[in-house]
């Protein structure tokens, strides 16, 4: 499951920003304007950058953006309809460091849940950051509230999307999420719950800062 044959087969059929943006853009209109506030170089990396629209969305604010997914279809779209971007296939199991080297900022929206061996998610991902740089990943939100009123409501086998090739195959908590990013050793995690009320939030936003000194 880590070979580019096996997962590369993810479904684009255009390069449009998708329904999970509606809720993930005002927050990251948020976290990415306080970076910029701050002075951060506006050099960024999309990790998993699907078809790239979100790649584009950074690149309209000035952002120098590169980015890998394995999804064949993703990136022929991406490559379509923003020539201009840095957009090529790769996955989080290649050694994306060495081939891209390091950035203050790298962004992975709604890809660690599609992910077979997080581990290795998170491994490449904070190589990608530099020093004193930031992360931010977003995954589907479940919590004990949401989990319950999926369950009541007869709407878990839609949210566990089974049949969904490529679909999902992790479930995310604030809990779990925070100790598979706490085991790479950074030093500041915040979570943003985004989209309904908190307790039953669509997705979840974590911000996380890299040790200067890593």
């Amino acid at each position: 499951m880590k070979s580019a044959e096996s997962i590369n087969g993810y479904r684009w059929e255009n390069a449009n920003q998708t329904c999970a943006h509606n809720y993930l853009l005002p927050a990251l209109e948020k976290i990415v304007g306080g970076l910029e506030q701050k002075g951060i170089e506006l050099r960024a990396f999309d990790l998993g950058c699907g078809n790239g629209a979100l790649a584009n969305w950074l690149a309209s604010r000035g952002w120098e953006v590169v980015g890998v997914d394995p999804s064949t279809e993703g990136i022929a779209q991406a490559n379509e309809h923003y020539p201009e971007l840095r957009l090529e296939q790769g996955s989080a199991y290649d050694d994306l460091a060495m081939r891209y080297g390091q950035f203050p900022l790298v962004i992975s929206l709604e890809v660690v849940e599609h992910v077979y061996a997080p581990r290795d998610y998170t491994k490449t991902l904070f190589a990608l950051v530099q020093p004193g740089g930031h992360a931010i990943i977003s995954t589907p939100y479940h919590g004990y509230l949401k989990n319950l009123a999926l369950a009541l409501t007869g709407k878990m086998d839609k949210h566990f999307t089974a049949l969904w090739d490529h679909g999902h195959i992790k479930f995310w908590s604030i809990k779990t999420l925070k100790t598979l990013l706490s085991e790479q050793g950074c030093v500041d995690i915040s979570i943003h719950r985004v989209g309904r009320i908190p307790p039953l939030a669509k997705s979840m936003i974590a911000v996380i800062s890299k040790n200067i000194h890593s």
